[in-house]
């Protein structure tokens, strides 16, 4: 019975030792695919990409479409749980400030949910969000220093706006003008990619699993 025991705990761990590490996506409907054609948004492209490049990280996509800051920081322990991840990339606020919710709520929190992330050794990369100018520019200067401000406390990267490069142009959004079409997804991916290799290359879950990318 000892030895079957020992065996099977040898089992477990070398089996864990040679898991693919995880990264997590906990985000809005910016990155669940919302209106999108099945396989196009950013996070199916972000697996592609890492296929590409010789990376062995699976991606799990645990976005939620219409999910406030408040939804993801009840979900996080249950996502950790779950999935284990290595990384999680954070792209929640969004809603947040579409509704006019107190930045200082939305940055409470994006806080819980990093600090979770944190205390699983799980590396974050948190994803910045800005508002449309009608919400008045007190309003909207508050909500975008959310991000940097968090970024620096916890020291995790930044990716300053998911839609840098293209978000006012309407040729790359719905008719709804709010979520970005499918020939925006690749420079959204674009937008993350910088943040998200130098914790790929460091990874140590990479090393384990036989994993590297140039």
């Amino acid at each position: 019975m000892l030895k079957k025991l020992v065996l099977v705990t040898w089992l477990l761990a070398s089996a864990s030792a040679f898991a693919a590490p995880v990264i997590v996506v906990l985000g809005d409907s910016l990155s669940s695919g919302y209106g999108l054609p099945t396989g196009s948004g950013w996070v199916t492209l972000l697996e592609a990409r890492l296929r590409h490049h010789g990376y062995p990280h699976a991606v799990v996509n645990a976005s939620v479409s219409g999910e406030t800051s408040l939804g993801g920081r009840n979900r996080i322990a249950a996502v950790l749980e779950r999935h284990h991840p290595d990384i999680v990339i954070v792209a929640l606020g969004g809603n947040d400030g579409l509704r006019g919710l107190p930045p200082e709520t939305t940055r409470a929190n994006l806080a819980a949910i990093i600090e979770a992330a944190h205390r699983r050794n799980a590396q974050v990369v948190l994803v910045g969000m800005r508002l449309p100018p009608n919400y008045g520019k007190a309003y909207t200067e508050k909500f975008q220093a959310i991000f940097p401000e968090l970024s620096r406390r916890y020291k995790v990267p930044l990716v300053p706006f998911l839609l840098e490069g293209f978000g006012e142009r309407r040729d790359f959004f719905q008719p709804d003008g709010i979520h970005p079409t499918a020939a925006a997804q690749p420079l959204m991916l674009d937008n993350v990619w910088p943040a998200l290799k130098p914790l790929l290359a460091a990874n140590p879950s990479s090393s384990r699993a036989g994993g590297r990318a140039p």
